[in-house]
């Protein structure tokens, strides 16, 4: 890969050794890819985490002294004064990890959002615009969502990204490599939010790793329901990017999604796929101990479902309701009232984590119930339901469902 004379420098340390560990990493995914050169970004989101191979890397750079050149926000981790507070066994060592993840981004300059949906509030990129954004909604809501450019990155190629300022220029930077790959055609009725969270569940296990189109889709998706689209078909999958032709950017037409050539692979999704991947997700039924919602973070508009279910309703004793959140839209939610609403009813909304950290060490050997595939898929606790917003309501309410 060609580098600059600037970029030379920074490869052979003369800029200090967090940016030369930073440029190593992306020379090395550079010439991986046989890239020709690196290329300008003008944002990165990095999938931070309170885990130990996050704390390495985030620690190894801002030691060696390295600043992000560009906004660089940042995934969840957890609030511990709050949660230790709550929770009196969570392992003293996991939590002690989740702070020196912190302290590091701090001292790198980072954006400390610590929100799974930086595209909303914190970190909004423009079409066309070049970024590195990892993390699963992230990065393919930025590419089709959008119309910005941004490879699958893992964490640490992000955080690596925003120190530079660079990436090397392949895959997804370049228009012939963001064509459609697989065809899937839609021939079930598409409501709400959680018909595109089954929706993308099994899209993205039957994908795996690709760009699908998706046809058969009637009227504009929701933003909140692209979100989990997004999130889910890379909890089965890995799908940096997808078009629904006329809703999505970038192809107005299934020809435009596949650059004019035909779909090699098709596929039919029915209302008996989505039952399927509904029933695939559940590990036991009846009672729970308690609900997790907000995975991927929830919206305003989300977070006003809840209250709207919640008000003048109490959930049900021995069971705990939590919905996680930016800070930024806790900030909203507070002031028009729905935080009270839902904190009357019984219920949590918690921000800067979510359910993949060690906060959550309570509920290891307890039965949850959620709205999302990916909060079953990563699961700190024995078993798991999966239903619709208002099931989820309806059995924190009555301690059971089904």
């Amino acid at each position: 890969m060609h580098l600059t004379k600037d970029e030379e420098r920074i490869l052979k340390g003369e800029l200090g050794t967090g940016t030369q560990n930073a440029m190593e990493m992306l020379v090395a995914i550079g010439d991986a890819y046989d890239a020709e050169k690196m290329v300008p970004i003008t944002r990165a989101h990095a999938a931070a985490s309170g885990q130990e191979g996050d704390l390495y890397w985030a620690e190894l750079l801002a030691d060696g002294g390295a600043k992000c050149q560009v906004p660089t926000s940042t995934n969840p981790v957890y609030d511990l004064k709050y949660f230790h507070s709550l929770f009196k066994d969570i392992p003293k060592d996991e939590a002690e990890v989740a702070r020196r993840v912190m302290q590091a981004y701090r001292k790198l300059g980072a954006i400390v959002s610590w929100s799974c949906v930086p595209y909303l509030c914190e970190n909004i990129p423009l079409p066309c615009e070049t970024v590195a954004f990892s993390e699963s909604s992230a990065t393919p809501y930025v590419n089709s969502v959008i119309g910005a450019y941004t490879n699958r990155e893992a964490a640490q190629s992000a955080l690596a990204a925003g120190v530079i300022g660079k990436v090397p220029k392949y895959g997804l930077l370049i228009k012939e490599n963001r064509k459609a790959t697989f065809l899937v055609d839609v021939k079930t009725s598409i409501e709400d939010e959680f018909d595109y969270t089954l929706l993308g569940y099994h899209v993205g296990k039957i994908v795996g790793y690709g760009i699908p189109a998706l046809t058969g889709i009637t009227r504009p998706p929701s933003t909140e329901e692209l979100i989990n689209f997004c999130a889910m078909s890379n909890t089965s999958g890995a799908i940096p990017m997808f078009y629904i032709p006329g809703y999505t950017v970038e192809a107005s037409t299934v020809k435009e999604a596949f650059q004019n050539d035909m779909p090699k692979e098709k596929v039919t999704v029915t209302d008996r796929e989505l039952k399927t991947a509904q029933e695939e997700l559940q590990t036991t039924s009846g009672k729970i101990d308690f609900v997790q919602l907000g995975c991927p973070h929830y919206t305003l508009k989300q977070i006003a479902d809840v209250a709207r279910l919640l008000e003048e309703k109490k959930i049900h004793d021995g069971i705990t309701f939590w919905v996680c959140t930016s800070g930024t839209t806790k900030l909203l939610a507070d002031r028009v009232g729905y935080t009270k609403i839902i904190e009357k009813a019984g219920a949590h909304l918690v921000v800067d984590t979510c359910i993949d950290e060690p906060c959550w060490f309570a509920y290891k050997q307890k039965v949850g119930m959620t709205d999302s595939p990916k909060c079953a898929y990563y699961r700190r606790f024995k078993d798991v339901m999966v239903g619709r917003l208002e099931d989820c309501v309806d059995a924190a309410i009555k301690g059971k469902w089904r």
